[in-house]
């Protein structure tokens, strides 16, 4: 495999905020911590070490017990971790998605090899702690449109279940093996047909497939949506619903993004919560500013509840909260020793915004880490590129310009009547000045004349190009096709193939993925089959 980087920035595929970040500038330096190195990460632990209690770290360790009890056999390298995660000098690298089908785009499966490289990366350089990569599970989120399909070779596999508009982890898998998993290529690997044959649940289904995938590499998948897990979230719960001092706070960094020539990522409502109802759904907590008093509506239940009696039911029944995006990682770092999150630039983003309701309430904020981007390419697709006079690299650079490098090296005569129009324009001025001088009146002839004939030439150009590209079109036929299949839809390979793409045919792909990634580096991959 032969690797290759580039910066984000050359790829031109991702925003100017995440590529601010990584140049470091300034205006973007209120909104994180510390910004992703080695050196970096020895502050941090002293933070988080002195801020997260054995009570926490109890809680969790326990409710991670419970949810591995489920699987059939777990991995000794998870074993190992679950055990290590009881000391106070073990913490945790944390990536978190939502629960796709079959692991959904490649930038997941990077995600989670991001995390397991940089906890090897930090064993390294501090010998005397313990780092475990975690894959928080996005189990509580409601949207099913976004993780029901996947695309692989070309098609779209689709699960149309009976949506309950409630957390997707707790979803049922009835119908998906006939609507979904009967339809798969023959050669798709067991493991990815069995995570979901085996389990009844979504979030089930998704812990035996990362645990399959990446069991060996000691990642720990976490579902936050635990009723001993969401008493962490009670003092949380009471400030939100008391004083919503997260929305103000998110307010406040939008104010300070926007000024700085940013727009924020995500939506902050006066409450950032959802409340899980009898019925299975995850309805938003909105107030209802039409009664005499604040009180809180809990949508579609025909109830609307006081502060009062909802600050009560927090106490009481705190798993019946659910935090929205502005709250879910202030949950997430509750409830985990973390020092970093691993995310997309569109994460990253939102963490800029939440900066403020860690600091109030008190908990550490983390190194924040753009995830590791990457192309891969084939050995077939790299002998294509090679036989036109490309690059891997050159692949992200527009199609008109692809077309241009190639048709000079297949010696296609590159056709421009600039000089002729150039030509023609000083002759029609001294026609105009002619015409001014003998009758104004025929001046606006001379230029619509004018006119008419910079036409007749621009369309001669373009005949002429065509005429010249007809030579070379299996060429550039070659070239439209390598271009749709390594940047699918306009959109980098990552956001639109299947981990099953490459896996199928390159058993080692993970394995390779962990060499070529350096985290750290915050480049942009690209790996060649050799």
């Amino acid at each position: 495999m032969s690797v290759t980087t580039l910066s984000y920035a050359a790829t031109g595929a991702f925003s100017s905020l995440l590529t601010d970040y990584l140049g470091q500038a300034e205006a973007l330096q209120p909104f994180y911590h510390r910004f992703p190195t080695l050196a970096a990460f020895e502050e941090q632990i002293r933070e988080k070490q002195a801020q997260y209690t054995p009570a926490a770290r109890q809680r969790l360790t326990a409710e991670l017990r419970r949810q591995y009890a489920a699987l059939p056999a777990v991995h000794p390298a998870v074993q190992a971790n679950l055990e290590l995660l009881d000391k106070d000098t073990t913490f945790t690298i944390t990536t978190g998605h939502q629960l796709n089908l079959l692991t959904g785009p490649l930038y997941f499966i990077y995600k989670i090899v991001t995390a397991v490289k940089l906890a090897r990366q930090l064993k390294e350089q501090y010998p005397q702690y313990d780092f475990v990569p975690v894959y928080w599970m996005a189990t509580e989120d409601h949207d099913f449109a976004e993780i029901n399909h996947l695309n692989l070779f070309g098609k779209k596999y689709e699960w149309n279940a009976a949506e309950t508009g409630g957390p997707v982890g707790r979803l049922p898998l009835a119908g998906l093996k006939d609507e979904l998993l009967d339809h798969l290529p023959a050669d798709v690997p067991a493991l990815f047909r069995e995570a979901y044959e085996q389990s009844y649940t979504l979030a089930e289904a998704t812990r035996r497939l990362t645990h399959a995938l990446f069991g060996g590499y000691g990642l720990v998948s976490l579902d936050a949506d635990a009723p001993a897990l969401k008493q962490a979230l009670v003092p949380v719960l009471e400030q939100e619903i008391q004083a919503q001092a997260s929305n103000r706070a998110v307010q406040a960094a939008n104010t300070e993004l926007e000024a700085a020539g940013y727009k924020p990522q995500v939506y902050s409502r006066p409450l950032n919560l959802f409340f899980l109802t009898d019925a299975g759904k995850r309805e938003r907590l909105e107030y209802d500013a039409a009664q005499d008093c604040v009180q809180i509506t809990v949508r579609n239940t025909g109830h609307c509840h006081t502060q009062a009696e909802l600050l009560e039911l927090a106490r009481q029944h705190p798993e019946q909260f659910s935090p929205n995006v502005v709250l879910r990682p202030l949950y997430q770092e509750l409830l985990l020793p973390n020092l970093c999150y691993i995310g997309g630039g569109a994460e990253v983003a939102y963490w800029f915004q939440l900066k403020g309701v860690f600091a109030q309430n008190n908990v550490p904020f983390p190194i924040l880490l753009p995830r590791n981007s990457a192309q891969y390419v084939g050995k077939a697709n790299v002998g294509k590129l090679r036989k036109l006079g490309l690059t891997s690299v050159d692949v992200f650079r527009p199609l008109a310009e692809l077309k241009k490098q190639v048709g000079a090296s297949l010696g296609q005569e590159e056709v421009s009547l600039q000089a002729q129009q150039q030509q023609m324009a000083a002759a029609f001025q001294q026609l105009s000045e002619l015409a001014q001088r003998l009758d104004p009146t025929l001046v606006k002839t001379v230029a619509a004349e004018q006119q008419k004939v910079a036409g007749i030439v621009q369309g001669l150009e373009k005949r002429l190009s065509k005429a010249a590209e007809a030579k070379h079109e299996t060429a550039y036929t070659q070239l439209t096709a390598l271009k749709d299949k390594l940047m699918p839809n306009g959109h980098l390979q990552e956001r639109e193939d299947n981990v099953l793409s490459i896996l199928i045919n390159n058993p080692g792909f993970i394995n390779q993925l962990l060499d070529a990634f350096d985290p750290l580096a915050l480049e942009f991959t690209v790996l060649e089959e050799e």
